[in-house]
């Protein structure tokens, strides 16, 4: 997950730099004259509280007397490269934090430690389900999920009330919201959608009971072309049809929180809790003020909430480590339901802990809240090391939306989309 997600979302009361952390360039561990070991710990910027941090280190230090643990802060940009050679030398750092869609590759290459062995002790048991997914390859494990986030639906009350629509719990209950506030105002699009948001297309591909891609002996294929998918990009292209959004572009392009939101004239969009943040702060030196309230995207039926992408970070043990052992023990201790449940705290409930049962009960009617209402149904990408080459771009995926929003048939469009994802996902 490439994103500085506790600073963005803005957490209260949260420091994002952590102290009696080292510089970003030390090595693993090592051992000084006097037999003291020094374990060292790579944590992005922006995940780890300081307070949580902290108390987990001096737990594990007094469980193990002459180990000192050494925490660096490493920054998303160059942190792949900067990964891959780390994990190739001999002293590599012990344990280190991945973004969820790039552990496989990780993996692949043996730089990982295989903790299959190890799930009693880490509490495999209790992690969720969606969130475990990354962290698994070729039936071994690899490393522990950490924390994710995923997406809901934000929307104005103000317009909300004045078109008498209500937060909906289906897909059907959704769009007859979207035709209310069209009809009840012209001015305002009833919701901000861009053609090329993949992930919420993915989520609909999986409420279909599809995937973007799928195994096929040793092989992957793109899978666009399938039933499900159509089905979802033709009820993508119902949701877009309330949208004045390019389809062109992603919601990035512009950046929908800040460039389209506090501008006005939008009833809804779909974003993390990064873009929520910020579309509030936006509109705060604009001399607004934004009176947001936030539901779960909408299932096909009002038994569960609609399918989501997690977006997050695993922690790991390079396979070269000196203190494997050791490193193994601090990685149990920090992804454990009882630190995962304090994590969750000290984060106030802007991130989704590894375990179900230490979500922080946030506040009612937040983010967070709608947040955690659909993380049982969270998902990722296909896990295999050439998912990372479909996401390049131009991202085929992306490009199949645009056409099919267009006009294109969405079977032929798929077709044509799933030739180059089976050509892409299968290059190591």
């Amino acid at each position: 997950m490439k994103r500085k997600l506790i600073a963005a979302i803005g957490v209260a009361g949260m420091m994002v730099g952590l102290a009696a952390c080292g510089s970003d360039s030390g090595k693993g561990g090592s051992t000084d004259a006097d037999g003291n070991k020094t374990l060292t710990v790579w944590v992005m910027d922006g995940s780890a509280p300081d307070a949580w941090i902290k108390e987990v280190n001096k737990e594990f230090e007094a469980q193990h007397k002459g180990v000192k643990v050494k925490v660096e802060v490493q920054q998303w940009n160059g942190i792949q490269e900067k990964v891959t050679t780390a994990l190739s030398e001999d002293t590599p750092p012990d344990v280190l934090e991945l973004g969820n869609t790039q552990t496989a590759g990780y993996a692949a290459t043996g730089g990982l430690a295989d903790l299959t062995g190890d799930k009693a002790k880490l509490g495999a048991d209790g992690w969720n389900k969606g969130m475990l997914a990354s962290n698994e390859l070729d039936g071994k494990l690899y490393s522990a999920p950490w924390y994710a986030a995923n997406r809901v639906v934000v929307y104005d009350k103000a317009v909300f009330k004045k078109a008498g629509v209500t937060p909906p719990k289906t897909r059907a209950e959704w769009i007859a919201g979207l035709k209310k506030i069209k009809a009840s105002d012209s001015k305002v699009q009833p919701i901000y959608l861009p053609g090329q948001s993949w992930y919420v297309y993915a989520g609909f591909v999986w409420d279909e009971g599809g995937d973007l891609a799928v195994k096929d002996g040793d092989k992957w294929k793109g899978n666009l072309a399938s039933p499900q998918a159509v089905a979802a990009m033709n009820f993508y292209k119902e949701l877009q049809s309330y949208s004045t959004a390019p389809k062109d572009k992603d919601e990035a392009t512009p950046q929908q929180s800040t460039d389209i939101v506090p501008k006005g004239g939008v009833a809804s969009w779909i974003g993390l809790g990064w873009e929520a943040g910020g579309a509030i702060d936006a509109m705060k030196k604009a001399g607004k003020t934004a009176d947001f309230g936030y539901f779960p995207i909408p299932g096909k039926t009002a038994d569960k909430p609609g399918s989501v992408f997690f977006g997050g970070s695993n922690l790991a043990v390079a396979e070269r480590s000196p203190n494997k052992e050791l490193a193994k023990e601090w990685l149990a201790l920090a992804a454990g339901k009882a630190q995962m449940a304090k994590y969750a705290q000290a984060t106030g409930g802007a991130l989704l802990p590894n375990n179900d049962a230490a979500q922080f009960k946030p506040e009612a009617g937040s983010f967070a809240e709608a947040m955690a209402q659909a993380a049982p149904v969270g998902r990722i990408t296909p896990v295999t090391p050439g998912w990372a080459n479909v996401e390049t771009a131009p991202n085929p995926i992306k490009d199949y939306m645009t056409k099919v929003l267009k006009g294109e048939d969405p079977k032929a469009a798929g077709e044509a989309a799933d030739k180059v994802i089976t050509e892409r996902v299968n290059q190591q």
